[in-house]
This record gives C-alpha cells, sequence and structure tokens, in this order.
C-alpha cells in the first residue's frame, strides 16, 4: 500500500480536505441521475461505491477521528450500504500507513533521539496503519516487539474534526441534531482518551493483569520506559487476526474455543470490573498458533455506573422483563422513556423497547447461544432498520452510556457470528442487587 508523506494538520487544511470531498460527492450525485435519465432502473449500487470509495479515501488521508468515525460505522451493518461497509472495514486494521521520515520526527519529538538510538533493530515500514496510529517492529535485548506510534495532530483535530464530520452522519445516520450532538459528545471524550496514549499504558497494564486468569486470553507486556504521549511499546504477539484465521478454514471446536474467550473477555469485564474495553472490532484481536485469543488494544475503556449497570442489566438478566411497572420504572431511568411522556407515548415506547431488549438479550437468557444463527441477525438488523425509519426515534433517547455500551455488545456479537461460535453464556453473570 502506498505510503503517505504529510497529513493535513490545521483546521484549514483539514477543513479544505473534507470541501473537496463535499464537491466530489456532489458530482458522484449528478453523474448518477444523469444516468438515471437514460435508465430510470438504475439502482444506487454503482452510487454507494463511489461515494463509499471518496469518503473512504479523504478519511483514510486525514486518519484520527475522521477515520474513527469510518471505523466505528462499519461495524454498524445494519446502518450503512454493503459498499459502505466494505470499504470502512478496512480502516480496523488496514489504513494508508505514514512515510519513514514522519515516524522518526515523532520519535525525535517524543524522546529526542530516533528509533535506532533506543531500539536494537527497528523497522521503519509499518506491520498495519488505523485510524488513531500505526504499529512498527522493533528488537530490544533478543525481545521482538510492537511499537504503536500515534499520528501527528491527532489529540488536537478531534473538536474540530467531528464537527465537520456531522454533515455526513447527518446523511447516513438520519440522526435528529439533538441525538446526533449526544452521540459526538460522548464520541469525542472517548477519542481523547484514546489519543492519551500514558493513560492507555497505565490502563493496558491494569485490565491485562485484572484479565490475566481468563482462559484462552493472552495480552504483551507493556514497557512504560519505553512508552510515551505518542507512542507506545509492547511484545509482539503472533498471531492471526479474524478475516485471516477464518480463511484457514478453522475447526468448530477451535471457533467454539476463540469465541468462548471473546465472550468471558466482555463479560468478564462488564460484570466484575465495571468497565469495558470498548472497542470490539477484529483489529484489535489476534488468534496465535497456540490457539488463544491476543488481546493488543486497550485504547477505549468505558467505564459503567451504578445509575446504568443495574437498570440495564436487570433488563436482560432477570425475569424483570416480563413485569410491566418495573420494566418502564428501568426504561424512566435510562432515559428511554421521558418524565413529559403522555399516557400514549408510554405504551408505544414500552412495546418498542421490550421487543428490542427482548431481541437483543438472547444470548443472555440462554446457557448455551449458537451465533450462527441467521434468523437472529436479521430480526436484529431488521428491528434497528425499522426504527432508523421511525419519527417517534428521531429525537434523543436513552442515556449517552448506551452508544459505547451498545457499541461494545453489539460488535461482540457481531465478531462471535463471523467466527459462528457456540458459546456458553453462563460463565460471567450480571451481579444485581
Amino acid at each position: 500500500m502506498k505510503e503517505q508523506s504529510s497529513i493535513p494538520v490545521t483546521k484549514t487544511q483539514r477543513s479544505a480536505k473534507f470541501v473537496k470531498t463535499g464537491f466530489q460527492i456532489g458530482g458522484n450525485y449528478i453523474k448518477h441521475y444523469s444516468k438515471k435519465l437514460f435508465n430510470p432502473q438504475l439502482t444506487n449500487d454503482e452510487l454507494n461505491e463511489d461515494n463509499a470509495t471518496d469518503i473512504y479515501k479523504s478519511l483514510s488521508e486525514l486518519k484520527g477521528s475522521a477515520l474513527k468515525i469510518a471505523q466505528m460505522l462499519s461495524m454498524d451493518k445494519n446502518i450503512l450500504p454493503k459498499s459502505y461497509i466494505d470499504k470502512f472495514t478496512q480502516s480496523q486494521y488496514n489504513a494508508p500507513p505514514l512515510s519513514g521520515p514522519l515516524i522518526v520526527r515523532t520519535f525525535t519529538k517524543s524522546f529526542g533521539k530516533t528509533p535506532e538510538k533506543i531500539y536494537d533493530k527497528f523497522n521503519l515500514r509499518s506491520t498495519n496503519a488505523a485510524s488513531i496510529g500505526q504499529v512498527h517492529t522493533a528488537e530490544l535485548n533478543g525481545k521482538k516487539l510492537a511499537v504503536k506510534i500515534q499520528y501527528p495532530g491527532v489529540g488536537d483535530s478531534i473538536s474540530s474534526d467531528l464537527k465537520m464530520v456531522k454533515p455526513f452522519a447527518f446523511r447516513l445516520l438520519g440522526m435528529s441534531e439533538k441525538e446526533l450532538n449526544i452521540y459526538i459528545k460522548e464520541v469525542e471524550e472517548r477519542l481523547l482518551e484514546e489519543t492519551d496514549y500514558e493513560l492507555e499504558v497505565k490502563r493496558s497494564i491494569e485490565f491485562s493483569e485484572a484479565c490475566k486468569n481468563l482462559n484462552n486470553v493472552v495480552f504483551p507486556t507493556y514497557y512504560p520506559e519505553l512508552s510515551g504521549k505518542k507512542i507506545i511499546s509492547m511484545d509482539w504477539i503472533d498471531g492471526h487476526h479474524l478475516k485471516e484465521f477464518l480463511k484457514t478454514k478453522p475447526s468448530q471446536e477451535l471457533r467454539n474455543k476463540i469465541g468462548q474467550a471473546l465472550w468471558d473477555f466482555y463479560n468478564f469485564q462488564q460484570h466484575e470490573l465495571r468497565a469495558v474495553h470498548a472497542d470490539p472490532h477484529p483489529g484489535n484481536f489476534l488468534i496465535t498458533p497456540e490457539e488463544k485469543l491476543g488481546v493488543i488494544d486497550f485504547g477505549c475503556i468505558k467505564e459503567m455506573p451504578d445509575d446504568f449497570y443495574y437498570p440495564f442489566f436487570s433488563l436482560i438478566s432477570t425475569d424483570v422483563i416480563k413485569d410491566k411497572a418495573k420494566t418502564i420504572e428501568a426504561f424512566r431511568k435510562l432515559e428511554m422513556i421521558h418524565k413529559e411522556d403522555n399516557p400514549e407515548q408510554i405504551e408505544f415506547y414500552y412495546h418498542a423497547y421490550r421487543e428490542m431488549i427482548e431481541l437483543f438479550a438472547r444470548p443472555y437468557t440462554s446457557e448455551v447461544f449458537n451465533f450462527d444463527n441467521p434468523d437472529f441477525f436479521a430480526q436484529l438488523y431488521s428491528y434497528g432498520e425499522k426504527i432508523s425509519k421511525m419519527a417517534e426515534f428521531k429525537q434523543a433517547r436513552g442515556v449517552k452510556h448506551f452508544i459505547y455500551v451498545n457499541r461494545t455488545n453489539f460488535g461482540l456479537y457481531a465478531i462471535l457470528q463471523e467466527l459462528k461460535a457456540i458459546v456458553n453464556t453462563t460463565t460471567y453473570k450480571p451481579h444485581l442487587k
């Protein structure tokens, strides 16, 4: 893949990139409707493909929060046309990498030394490039290391980038402005944390220590003395990303083993730590030659406060959902039903959200769940598509914690679906008062 020699860093440069992309998309629409004059049966497939290509190219060159949004959208398979999903999925671990001179400059700014003076060996060509940074291999004292380097200007551009992404999000997501603002505010807070590599090293050490006794889950060792604000050094873990792993045609037994490790990893955190690795895209995991799940990124952590945890998990793991009054009470605590709603609205949202919760909770209410279940996912995506078209859901509903908790759990479900895994869902259960 062609390396990138510079990143637009200033607000003016990044804004110009968005404007240029807007013009390209406008041109795609003109081309599409010109063709449609002569062929009324023409579908939107080519238009979606052209738009997805132009938007992804622009976001991948901008890096940072702009590309992170593409990564997040690629996981929401019921929101976007397939061409967007296919293109945006590249952002998970296959974005255009930065050139060697930019990498050396980052090291010099961080440590006052070039990488060759820090490590015994350092490969200037990256192995993986994603939204916030890219990974290089290095060696020190006979150990192979993974060195993650943050793109220049990423942290400084988050707020302005998200404002510029809003018009694209309006078109793609169809949210109301109030709802979109809540979404963007929560995303901004998490992204600012993701660009704090010193915080990430601290969390990575804490979480890998807390989760070290989980079956078939492994973590790299982190080196704070070789890390800084823009650089993280850790042990290299050999393994395949999900896509590569599935190409090896693993047995059902191995799929189940990795799926169980993934389920345990997430539910242990949710219920024992009350904070969870909230970035469940395939680029953050490796399947090792020893048939274990390697977790290689703790940049995005979502903490779950009591006033969210208790009402939410009481709905999906107890009999509360069978009691209408208790269910409505939980919906009120979670701001899914508002205090100013009239009786007709309360009834509408009660039924709509109960349908959603019962669907979402199906794995939690089964002792063993087969994620190779097309009917389950068809119902999930169909429900998402149905409510996205309803006027009643154009206003903001639900506390902000839903954004990353839903993303975490639906992302987990999506990976387990790709694995076609059968898992025991009783290993780590909610702790409820």
